[in-house]
């Protein structure tokens, strides 16, 4: 007995619908549908509120944090002329981090019902909604969620005094990050290196979903042999 395939509902909540694609899910959740509205993922109201972030809450929450990191790291002893160094350093790192989480993560592939869900939650919406506002950043509480290793990494391959500079360095470049994201998203630039990123981005949304990782840079692309082929530039008429 041939099971039937199942559809999803684009007019009732999502979440919990798209598990049920199975081996399917991969195919659908890489099908972008362009709409500024975004859908509606849960029934109820509190869960669906906390789905839905505007983009400028991300350095209103998160640049306070930063610069609390860097008060913290001079006063134990960290010079003025140190600080912005291990504050790139940490941007560096974040890059990595970032390059990491959206190749091995966000674009793991799965097929039953939970990982289907799981993974839509964590990136499949915004892969098939991706001119959805509200969920283009991370909330800040999945943010924080990430700091945490993110905090145990530093402190690993650093000092105790040298962390809380670089912690800040990694939380800077990730807000960074989301806002960039944003921006390539819904900003229509005009100059470099921002145009260069937007249609970098662009293809991988809309071009070779399984190329092109990086967000704020290509280089970890680079380095791990995942650029996506040469963009053809347009011809002129």
């Amino acid at each position: 007995m041939v099971a039937e395939k199942f559809n999803v509902d684009l007019n009732k909540p999502l979440v919990f619908q798209v598990g049920h694609l199975g081996e399917g899910y991969q195919e659908w959740v890489h099908q972008p549908i362009v709409s500024k509205e975004g859908p509606r993922l849960f029934e109820n109201d509190i869960m669906e509120f906390l789905t839905r972030t505007k983009w400028w809450i991300i350095p209103l929450v998160w640049l306070p944090v930063v610069s609390c990191c860097l008060v913290m790291a001079i006063r134990m002893g960290i010079s003025i002329t140190q600080a912005p160094l291990l504050v790139m350093v940490g941007m560096l790192i974040w890059t990595l981090v970032e390059y990491s989480l959206h190749r091995f993560i966000f674009h793991m592939s799965t097929k039953n019902y939970w990982s289907n869900t799981m993974h839509y939650l964590l990136h499949g919406c915004h892969h098939k909604h991706p001119m959805d506002s509200l969920r283009l950043v991370f909330p800040p509480a999945a943010a924080a969620i990430i700091c945490i290793p993110f905090w145990g990494l530093i402190r690993l391959l650093s000092t105790p005094v040298a962390t809380p500079a670089i912690f800040a360095g990694g939380l800077l470049g990730y807000v960074i990050y989301d806002c960039t994201h944003y921006y390539l998203h819904h900003g229509s630039p005009s100059n470099q290196p921002a145009r260069y990123l937007k249609r970098y981005h662009v293809s991988h949304h809309f071009r070779i979903q399984n190329k092109g990782f990086g967000i704020t840079s290509s280089l970890w692309d680079f380095v791990f042999g995942t650029l996506p082929p040469a963009l053809k530039t347009k011809k002129s008429s």
